[in-house]
């Protein structure tokens, strides 16, 4: 088996069963695909092994590939235009006439991005992301625009929060009062106040390990319980990893409180 992918928001993973189906398509042999849900009090018992290229997921399943690149070698790999845009459409022809919402997001303690995405998935984009508030500043009527908006607010508003910086927020508040005079310059359509149920009241210890008990995910991060401590886990880092069911049998570092 191989984890191949991953979920964010509900949070789950996609979980391959590593026997490739050659005789249905022997140039392109695909490999059932397991959706393994991570909702609370979930118990996972995957041991990590060898890791190399997860391949890729399709609508027929799994097509392996035992390139050393990970998550993904250069076969495998794309990059979604979009995310690099500032205004100018990168693509041959602009396809994005949807309306846009262009928003902030606040990270526990105290770190702010600007961001756009599709109006009908804001909020579903900021828990994606692991925001413990958001504000959505205005709507305008497509992805052009909306780019141009946040490369300007860019230029005061960080458009990127790296994994770590969220894991080192686990279990703080966010800074309301930050917050606030962030707000104070804008006009919000909405607000919202994220709560992912985690219950954490010490940082977790950063691993790599896909053993224990779901606490919960929150954007990328998975919170899990294991000998006494608890741990948070980039899903990211798990894809490409081929894991055999029995737990992790590797001696992890313990949190302070599993001595207490």
């Amino acid at each position: 088996m191989q984890i191949v992918g991953y979920e964010t928001g509900d949070g789950g993973l996609l979980v391959s069963d590593g026997s490739a189906d050659v005789e249905a398509d022997a140039r392109h042999p695909t490999a059932a695909v397991e959706y393994v849900p991570l909702d609370p009090g979930t118990e996972l018992s995957y041991r990590l092994g060898d890791r190399h290229c997860a391949g890729v997921v399709t609508d027929d399943g799994h097509r392996p590939c035992d390139a050393d690149g990970v998550p993904h070698c250069p076969d495998h790999t794309s990059t979604w235009v979009c995310a690099r845009c500032t205004g100018t459409c990168l693509k041959d022809e602009m396809d994005c006439f949807d309306d846009h919402a262009i928003y902030l997001a606040a990270f526990a303690p105290d770190t702010f991005k600007v961001g756009v995405t599709k109006a009908y998935r804001l909020e579903t984009r900021l828990r994606e992301q692991g925001a413990d508030r958001g504000a959505h500043l205005r709507t305008v009527d497509d992805g052009r625009i909306a780019r141009e908006i946040e490369a300007e607010l860019a230029t005061e508003i960080t458009d990127r929060v790296r994994v770590p910086t969220k894991r080192a927020g686990l279990g703080r508040a966010v800074d309301g009062a930050a917050w606030r005079a962030l707000l104070d310059d804008f006009d919000p359509v909405e607000t919202f106040d994220f709560d992912y149920g985690l219950d954490i009241s010490e940082r977790p210890v950063a691993e790599t390990l896909a053993t224990g008990r779901v606490r919960g995910t929150k954007g990328r991060l998975l919170v899990l319980d294991q000998g006494g401590s608890t741990y948070a886990v980039d899903l990211r880092d798990l894809v490409g990893y081929e894991v055999e069911e029995g737990g992790t049998d590797r001696r992890l570092q313990s949190s302070l409180g599993a001595f207490g």
